[in-house]
């Protein structure tokens, strides 16, 4: 197996799972049963250390506090929706990025993820690329506005902002992501890179850390099913309808894509300090989530020696 050459170091890397393998969060009927407690303690199981927050978790922060760290557990990120190219959300924006903050401070986190979903087809019914927004100059003046001001608002506070490039979003592609990095401000807004949605996208992760790897601050390690993405693509299949067909998987799985060591290598080059973190969302009837947990976690501990 190929191992890393410039390696990544143990103080300033945290390995993280989200729950999307057990039950996922956009669409709440893939789910076979498994409850808050089974999840969390199958992540700490199979060797993680974090993990992101599904709609299962106890909303009471000391409740979910307690129950996380009975597993040696914490929180990688909390996810907020940004809506700043659509019409009177600003206001709303701001205020749920504010009860996030205030959450991940409760939980002794730093990292806040966002992504722009003004417009999105990944949590509808409907072909997810032909319908996914494009954004106007307008609307990209407004994203970069918003996300400079959660950013100050963020770095104030001493967190850290990382935005999610996601599929069926007006920030998707490779030329998007630089456009959007090269519109707002670094050390107020960084990057959170995911392997998965942009080889779903089109482009090549590996370039995407190498052009951006200064403002990568958190990594979502996502593999793609590549014959299942082409499928999905060429039948203009929906977000939901490309999950249970299997498009996603582990960093570790053969049937997987992406090359994982030498995005690795290239985040080790850029000094990478964060969270590395585990997300495939697949069907659980259809996997065993801690099976591939494990394998996942196995993967990365041969392939970054940690």
């Amino acid at each position: 197996m190929h191992t890393t050459k410039a390696k990544l170091r143990r103080e300033r890397i945290r390995f993280g799972i989200t729950p999307t393998g057990w039950w996922n969060d956009d669409f709440l009927d893939i789910d076979i049963g498994i409850p808050f407690g089974q999840c969390v303690s199958e992540m700490a199981l199979a060797g993680f250390e974090g993990c992101s927050v599904g709609h299962k978790y106890p909303t009471d922060t000391a409740v979910l506090k307690r129950e996380l760290d009975l597993r040696g557990l914490c929180v990688s990120e909390p996810w907020t929706s940004t809506y700043f190219t659509i019409e009177a959300m600003h206001a709303k924006t701001i205020a749920d990025f504010e009860e996030s903050l205030r959450f991940i401070k409760a939980m002794g986190g730093t990292d806040l993820v966002v992504a722009e979903l003004g417009g999105s087809s990944h949590q509808q019914p409907i072909a997810l690329v032909p319908n996914r927004p494009i954004f106007t100059d307008g609307q990209w003046d407004a994203l970069a506005n918003g996300l400079n001001e959660l950013g100050r608002i963020a770095h104030g506070a001493g967190m850290r902002l990382c935005y999610h490039h996601h599929m069926g979003t007006g920030v998707m592609t490779r030329a998007e992501v630089d456009r959007l990095m090269a519109t707002t401000r670094p050390g107020f807004v960084n990057l959170l890179v995911d392997t998965g949605h942009i080889t779903f996208a089109g482009d090549d992760p590996l370039a995407l850390v190498q052009a951006h790897g200064a403002r990568v601050k958190h990594v979502h390690l996502k593999n793609i099913r590549r014959p299942v993405m082409e499928e999905a693509l060429r039948q203009n299949l929906s977000f939901k309808e490309s999950i249970l067909k299997g498009v996603f998987t582990v960093p570790g799985d053969a049937e997987g894509s992406v090359d994982f060591p030498p995005i690795l290598e290239a985040l080790a080059e850029a000094d990478f300090e964060g969270w590395l973190v585990v997300e495939a969302e697949q069907d659980p009837a259809k996997g065993s989530p801690l099976g591939y947990a494990k394998m996942a976690r196995a993967y990365l501990r041969e392939v970054i020696g940690l």
